[in-house]
């Protein structure tokens, strides 16, 4: 094997590992929203809520039941679901010998943080198609904005209705909305900011000076607003999504070197795991956003 000093042994070592998983702590990406648990097999059996409250139907009764009268039973249900780990894996070019002992750490980091950033983006996609149904809702909550109410139309008017609209199907289906995530494209983050300060900043003078200021929606009615290009063109989507989504984590984000004996070093970048949508009723999405 060529020599190398001890310096870049620690690099293309352990330290090249922990600079990936610095990297994609840094990241603003789903996964830090949803549950994270481990998995020991590729193969997953799991189980997904049907309803949030338990609810009688007639003849059935819960309240006002008569004494010394029998309860009636309730049941949640739940559907068995088998989803499979995907692996999502990446390396670099040959880094030459020659490339490293001239710009050492640069060159090592930014591979490494690229290459990070390429799996955290489909890892985050993944995520988002889960969670929102691949954008054909079953399970989950829906609301279709009308036509002339788009929130990038001229004159909107009802964003602030559609999102408690959202948080009011969640709320129905037993879960609190408070705190969730409102996930948004950069498209409709703008049509929010607009809205709020242009439309209705001469009413709330303090919040449009503030935000002006601050360039960024922190949170909105009590959600969370996270932007992210993986959202899908004209779609949001307002979600708990701790109790939601569930990430089993199968290999956790990786990274080793693969070094050619008196030529240069490659990185490989891996991770491994799947979304779960094990609360469908905690998510709501809100489609036809844009006009």
């Amino acid at each position: 094997m060529t020599a190398v000093t001890s310096g870049e042994a620690n690099i293309r070592g352990i330290d090249i590992d922990k600079l990936a998983k610095g990297f994609a702590d840094e990241e603003i990406i789903f996964k830090r929203f949803v549950t994270i648990t481990n998995t020991s097999a590729r193969e997953i059996r799991w189980y997904q809520k049907t309803a949030g409250y338990l609810e009688s139907t007639a003849p059935a009764n819960i309240e006002n039941v008569a004494h010394l009268a029998q309860p009636f039973v309730l049941e949640q249900s739940w559907t068995r679901k088998t989803s499979y780990v995907r692996k999502y894996f990446v390396e670099s070019p040959i880094l030459s010998s020659e490339d490293i002992k001239d710009s050492d750490i640069d060159i090592l980091a930014t591979n490494i943080r690229d290459l990070t950033r390429a799996i955290a983006y489909q890892v985050d996609s993944r995520i988002w198609n889960v969670m929102t149904e691949n954008q054909t809702p079953s399970d989950i909550n829906e609301i279709t904005i009308s036509g002339g109410d788009e929130w990038d139309d001229a004159t909107p008017g009802k964003i602030i209705d559609h999102l408690l609209d959202a948080k009011k199907k969640i709320r129905e289906n037993g879960y609190n909305p408070e705190g969730a995530i409102l996930f948004l494209s950069a498209h409709d983050h703008k049509s929010i900011l607009t809205y709020l300060i242009d439309n209705k900043g001469a009413s709330i003078p303090a919040f449009s000076s503030e935000k002006v200021r601050s360039g960024v929606v922190m949170e909105l009615l009590g959600l969370r607003v996270v932007v992210s290009e993986n959202v899908t063109t004209d779609y949001a989507c307002v979600a708990q999504a701790s109790r939601a989504i569930t990430w089993k984590q199968f290999v956790p984000i990786t990274a080793r070197t693969v070094e050619e004996v008196g030529i240069g070093t490659k990185i490989r970048v891996w991770e491994e795991g799947e979304a779960l949508l094990t609360d469908p009723k905690a998510v709501c999405l809100i489609q036809n956003t844009q006009a």
